[in-house]
């Protein structure tokens, strides 16, 4: 059958040879795809500089949806996020896309420093036998048992190679034979 090629940003294989690599990364479709992954990772200033540019679309504001998607040309968001998009710009710097977006739900989560410090507090109470203090924990973190920055868990789709531990830890046995 021979070899193939797989795209990461398109999901996608195909057989691997010159043309048809070629043709697929010269593609309309492979460039949107890239482009959607690496507006993924743009921080709240670049977003509110290529938002402020882009006209309202008005299919999406009359029904609320529209055909295009994030392909659309035009802008969807509402006056309510362009004013929680600003103050993150101007407070906040590069937060990250995860913390802009009011359809993915808009938090606040901490820098990675602060993150750190907290996360040795924890570290260091756990040190010392005493229980950890429920009210340092932020929700998210109940909710989901990990001891991990949300902006970590906000990429959709991850392999199970990278997925975080359970809360739990992993439940092996360990095999003393081989064969």
């Amino acid at each position: 059958m021979g070899k193939r090629y797989y795209c990461d940003y398109c999901d996608r294989s195909f057989q691997d040879n010159m043309h048809n690599r070629k043709k697929h990364l010269n593609g309309v479709q492979h460039h949107r795809a890239k482009k959607a992954w690496f507006d993924n990772f743009r921080d709240a200033a670049a977003i509110l500089v290529d938002e402020q540019s882009k006209k309202p679309c008005r299919k999406f504001l009359q029904t609320g949806q529209c055909v295009f998607g994030t392909n659309c040309r035009f802008s969807h968001m509402t006056e309510r996020e362009m004013e929680h998009l600003k103050q993150l710009a101007a407070g906040h710097g590069s937060r990250g896309p995860r913390a802009v977006s009011g359809k993915r739900g808009a938090f606040s989560e901490p820098t990675v420093e602060e993150w750190l410090v907290k996360r040795e507090k924890r570290r260091a109470a756990q040190g010392r036998g005493s229980a950890l203090n429920d009210e340092d924990e932020d929700e998210d973190e109940k909710r989901l048992g990990l001891d991990l920055p949300l902006h970590f868990l906000s990429i959709p789709d991850l392999p199970p190679s990278l997925l975080p531990p359970p809360p739990g830890g992993w439940t092996t046995t360990v095999q003393s034979q081989w064969g």
